[in-house]
């Protein structure tokens, strides 16, 4: 449900712009007040779910999505849209938080990289699937029908979570929420992803230090509270879990602009059509779909960093073809592209999520998992953040629209030269993990504590 939400809504934004008379600054806000919520959510409902209970916060995260999916379709105007959105990035941000969680918890190590595997194939076909049924279903029924579906998915899910996962799974013991470490840790994102998305303007760089200060101050009350939010000395102590969540915020730095960057490019450079550079664009995540269970089985059987590097390798090649583009770049050289790009981000994503899994004791999965979801919201605001930086430099005053502007395919260039080198730093970072320590041993019964 969250990654066709999050692909299908964009069809609709120019509707919802129509229908309320947005300004283009008001339709941004659609999208990213939905990113900062879940965002916000992640890493306390991890901790949630590890202390009450990983089913149970899920399935709240479920109702919450769908019922605001609900107000969505009804709703009269933008209050109502930026509250429903609220309401549903911290939704869609419980199942993230909990949903690697509940496989890790289910499936013994020596499975569990499978798992995982079909679990990413099922977000890049939510990917692929909700362009094409968001525009659909926008053109057919009106933009409120992407929101209304959602409800009746979402009652179904709940329905089987019910009916077909008994038990429960909480680890946590008999610890107390820390609040005031919420508090500090929501505080410190908003302000750090709002100042990327600013950037590169003074307030977007001060919001930006704002936020890396309270982080620092989050971390300093961590290492204090006797019932800390996030056990921050996982960063310390375990080497894979450190290494490995660092390899996951350079990938998703370094590849999520892509698609927003070619876009302009088979779009304003090449003069396709929207339908047509969809479709181009498609080949990335029909890829990674493909590949995600056989990169994550694979990681069962070899060490995960092994096969993560080369995935990384793969997309720091296909960035690094990407350089040689051009303004006359072949549509089939683009596809080329997309598919190492693909191959390489399949690779890297489910043996990364299944190293993070398997390095901590089964009482930090619902903390492991909300700091992977972290690790990939701000890797992707990184990225875009870059991608606007260098358009600002290269383009000056034209920088926010791009469009036919002369120096676009130098501004792409750069771009993709900065992701790829990039790339190639995470690289390093994800051989240094070391190997994963594998405890090859059946998963526990469900249980209740």
């Amino acid at each position: 449900m969250m990654p066709f939400m999050a692909s299908a809504v964009n069809l609709a934004l120019p509707a919802i712009q129509r229908e309320f008379s947005l300004s283009a600054a008001m339709v941004n806000g659609i999208v990213s007040i939905y990113l900062l919520s879940a965002a916000v959510a992640l890493v306390p409902s991890g901790r949630l779910a590890d202390l009450y209970g990983r089913k149970l916060l899920f399935t709240a995260g479920v109702v919450l999505f769908s019922t605001s999916s609900l107000v969505l379709g009804f709703s009269n105007g933008i209050v109502w849209l930026l509250a429903g959105r609220v309401a549903q990035g911290l939704g869609g941000g419980m199942m993230m938080a909990t949903g690697l969680a509940i496989i890790s918890s289910v499936f013994p190590a020596g499975e569990r990289g499978r798992a995982i595997g079909f679990n990413v194939a099922a977000v890049y076909v939510g990917l692929a699937v909700g362009p094409y049924a968001g525009g659909l279903l926008t053109e057919a029924l009106g933009w409120r029908s992407i929101f209304l579906c959602n409800f009746p998915l979402g009652v179904l899910t709940v329905v089987l979570l019910v009916l077909k996962v008994p038990g429960e799974w909480a680890d946590g013991g008999k610890g107390r929420f820390d609040g005031l470490g919420a508090v500090l840790y929501a505080f410190s994102l908003v302000s750090f992803m709002a100042g990327l998305s600013l950037l590169p303007a003074l307030s977007g760089l001060l919001l930006v230090l704002f936020g890396a200060g309270g982080f620092v101050l989050f971390t300093c009350h961590e290492l204090r509270a006797p019932f800390p939010l996030f056990e921050v000395r996982l960063f310390r102590d375990n080497r894979v879990f450190a290494f490995s969540s660092l390899a996951a915020l350079i990938n998703y730095g370094s590849t999520f602009a892509v698609s927003f960057l070619l876009s302009l490019y088979l779009q304003h450079v090449r003069g396709l059509g929207p339908g047509t550079a969809g479709a181009v664009l498609l080949w990335q995540p029909v890829v990674m779909a493909l590949l995600s269970p056989v990169a994550g089985r694979l990681s069962d059987r070899a060490q995960p960093r092994l096969i993560a590097s080369l995935g990384m390798g793969m997309s720091s090649l296909g960035l690094l073809l990407l350089t040689f583009l051009g303004r006359d770049g072949a549509i089939l050289y683009v596809i080329l592209c997309l598919v190492c790009l693909g191959i390489g981000f399949a690779l890297f994503s489910s043996p990364n999520m299944n190293a993070i899994m398997g390095s901590v004791a089964p009482h930090h999965y619902g903390i492991a998992s909300g700091a992977v979801g972290a690790m990939r919201l701000i890797g992707q605001m990184c990225s875009m953040a870059i991608a606007l930086v260098v358009f600002a430099l290269v383009l000056g005053s034209h920088g926010e629209q791009g469009g036919n502007h002369p120096a676009l395919p130098q501004a792409l260039t750069i771009c993709f030269g900065i992701f790829s080198i990039l790339c190639g730093v995470g690289i390093v970072f994800s051989l240094a993990r070391g190997n994963l320590r594998r405890e090859w041993q059946p998963a526990k019964e469900n249980h209740e504590h």
